[in-house]
């Protein structure tokens, strides 16, 4: 067995607070040049994307020299790109930074924002932004929130420090508070807490509940009623995919403008942001696994269909 060294650091500086793409030959395949493998790693690039970017001099090795496109395949060997990002519509709305020190920047992310980039979304994301705006390109996200979700999330600013606070999520060392908005259901026993198995399946949108040992706990409090609609806090144990969104739609309150639960509705066009998820991840609370200080940040946003009712009616973004 092969003993994996770490990979040398990047040739390529970011581009718009995204990463370059690095990528390691494989020990197995009968290629004959670095640039057939790519072209048959990268398939959906496009006809003659890849040979357009060797003949560019935009895939490097580890010595930020361009890889010729002739250059014999290496087993193990590295090399370095940028993809061009997909077409994005921008997100209209900032990231407000609520904390900044220097081990980790404490953000409010807004609705229909990604945390990082994946798939569609690449630049238009909390972390590409944050980058970029803060001048960190060290930053690095300790948590994730769903794109759909408003909130805070947690990144750390030294890589030798991320594993350090990712283990706080992991060992649940982290107190998380979220609110919603949902239907009111005066027959609903509150508080209460909701234990379930929840399964997410790969390449299916929704997460769906099963029978067996709970995975998932979430405590469910009241904090409001008026006019039909409900206003809950939510303090979950464990983190789940879609957890919350999973337990208030199980107990016949859905979130508000949830577009999986109870069912899954069509998409919505590019760029319509008027109906965001009623979800927000409103408190962190953590003991500092670095510095040791005790943490207790807020989110300063709101939740338009409680606080703005009649817009959230009309759908004015």
């Amino acid at each position: 067995m092969r003993r994996r060294t770490p990979p040398p650091p990047a040739p390529l500086p970011q581009r718009d607070g995204v990463d370059p793409v690095r990528v390691r030959l494989p020990y197995e395949g009968a290629w004959g040049t670095v640039r057939e493998h790519l072209v048959a790693r990268l398939t959906g690039a496009g006809p003659g994307v890849v040979e357009a970017m060797f003949d560019a001099g935009q895939v490097v090795g580890a010595d930020g020299r361009a890889v010729a496109p002739d250059a014999p395949y290496e087993p193990g060997r590295y090399v370095w790109f940028h993809r061009d990002p997909p077409a994005e519509v921008p997100v209209p709305f900032p990231v407000e930074v609520v904390h900044r020190d220097e081990h980790i920047v404490v953000a409010d992310k807004p609705h229909f924002l990604a945390t990082t980039p994946r798939g569609t979304h690449v630049t238009q994301t909390a972390l590409a932004r944050l980058r970029h705006e803060l001048g960190i390109p060290t930053l690095t996200a300790a948590h994730r929130l769903d794109r759909l979700t408003a909130g805070l999330v947690l990144f750390t600013v030294r890589p030798e420090e991320r594993g350090a606070y990712q283990t706080l999520f992991r060992d649940r060392a982290v107190r998380k508070e979220y609110e919603a908005v949902a239907p009111y259901d005066p027959s609903l026993a509150l508080p209460l807490t909701v234990r379930s198995r929840i399964v997410k399946e790969r390449g299916i949108p929704a997460a769906r509940e099963v029978e067996g040992e709970p995975n998932a706990v979430t405590r469910v409090e009241p904090a409001g009623h008026r006019d039909g609609l409900g206003r809950y806090r939510l303090v979950p144990e464990t983190g789940q995919t879609h957890q919350l969104r999973v337990h208030l739609s199980a107990l016949g309150v859905p979130i508000l403008g949830d577009p999986l639960y109870p069912r899954v509705t069509p998409p919505v066009p590019a760029g319509d942001f008027r109906r965001p998820l009623q979800l927000l991840a409103r408190r962190l609370e953590f003991t500092d696994p670095v510095t040791g200080v005790e943490h207790a940040f807020t989110s300063g946003r709101t939740l338009r269909a409680w606080a703005s009712p009649r817009e959230w009616t009309a759908g004015t973004p």
